[in-house]
């Protein structure tokens, strides 16, 4: 894999910690989440209503 690879996932993760803060969910959680899941998380905090 190349390092193109690494920035664009480490990338989906710090929008989708912005996309949490803004439905008022923990943004530090959902980054760290985003590393593991990647394109799940995004879908699953899409999805989702606000809390």
């Amino acid at each position: 894999m190349n390092d193109q690879y690494y920035v664009s996932w480490g990338t989906l993760a710090l929008i989708n910690a912005g996309i949490a803060q803004g439905k008022n969910r923990g943004g530090l959680n959902w980054f760290l989440l985003s590393l593991l899941l990647g394109p799940i998380a995004t879908l699953i905090l899409v999805v989702y209503d606000k809390k």
